[in-house]
């Protein structure tokens, strides 16, 4: 079956990574069969450390039997990149899209990605930018805010990008993150001091969070929306239409 050109968003909550890994492959093999349009996952992870096709283990600081004692996994994946941490309180954003359909090369994708992080850091009024050669990632001066790790299968995306909103830094300190040395890892609550006086437990930290995770997604659909529109696809959707049409199903926000 041929889509019309959309974008199919799912905000899953709480996942763990081998279960929304699982989901990824599955997605992936259904976006190049036609059976499902783009599609864009929004979620977080328990804490969990990730190794990707450039990985050096010894860039995992703390012995692997020792992790269950911290809560975290660790699990090697077929994405970019070298070694880094997902958890709570991050913005997570996993693109399951067709990159031939559209006509955007690798590059200018890992570009969107980096714009999305860099244009949820502003709204906040930190001047976030991508790394410089070989640091790969969204960076607040000499530390690093984002991530990215992504892989390309026939054109089509999985994986996709971190975002430190607010994390337990202390869980980078066991890794050298994305394998560059010497370089600290950030998040939006200490270069803000967002939610200093609020507790994890508050519910408007917990909206605030939610909030922010939304505004991810709404910032990459637009430039997704933008980018397809310029390929001749037309508009896909308004902000207007946006707002009224999101509706659950089965754990799904379509819009």
């Amino acid at each position: 079956m041929i889509f019309p050109r959309s974008l199919e968003v799912w905000k899953l909550g709480k996942v763990n990574y081998l279960e929304a890994l699982k989901l990824q492959e599955k997605l992936v093999c259904d976006r190049k069969a036609y059976k499902i349009p783009d599609t864009l996952l929004s979620l977080q992870h328990p804490p969990t450390y990730t190794l990707g096709k450039r990985r050096t283990d010894h860039n995992l600081l703390i012995p692997v039997p020792e992790l269950e004692k911290i809560g975290a996994e660790l699990h090697y994946t077929q994405r970019g990149g070298d070694i880094t941490y997902h958890g709570p309180h991050q913005a997570i954003l996993y693109p399951i899209i067709s990159l031939r359909d559209i006509g955007l090369g690798a590059r200018k994708y890992v570009e969107k990605l980096e714009l999305t992080m860099i244009d949820m850091a502003s709204q906040y009024g930190v001047k976030a930018c991508a790394g410089k050669k070989c640091e790969t990632g969204v960076w607040v001066g000499d530390r690093k805010i984002g991530a990215i790790g992504v892989r390309i299968s026939s054109g089509i995306t999985s994986h996709g990008l971190a975002f430190n909103v607010d994390p337990d830094l202390d869980y980078f300190k066991h890794i050298v993150p994305c394998g560059i040395a010497d370089k600290e890892v950030t998040s939006l609550r200490r270069e803000t001091g967002m939610g200093a006086l609020i507790f994890h437990g508050n519910k408007a930290y917990k909206k605030e969070l939610h909030m922010l995770n939304s505004k991810a997604i709404r910032i990459l659909t637009s430039l997704y929306r933008t980018f397809t529109a310029l390929r001749g696809f037309g508009t896909l959707m308004s902000d207007s239409w946006l707002k009224k049409r999101t509706g659950a199903l089965d754990g799904r926000i379509i819009l």
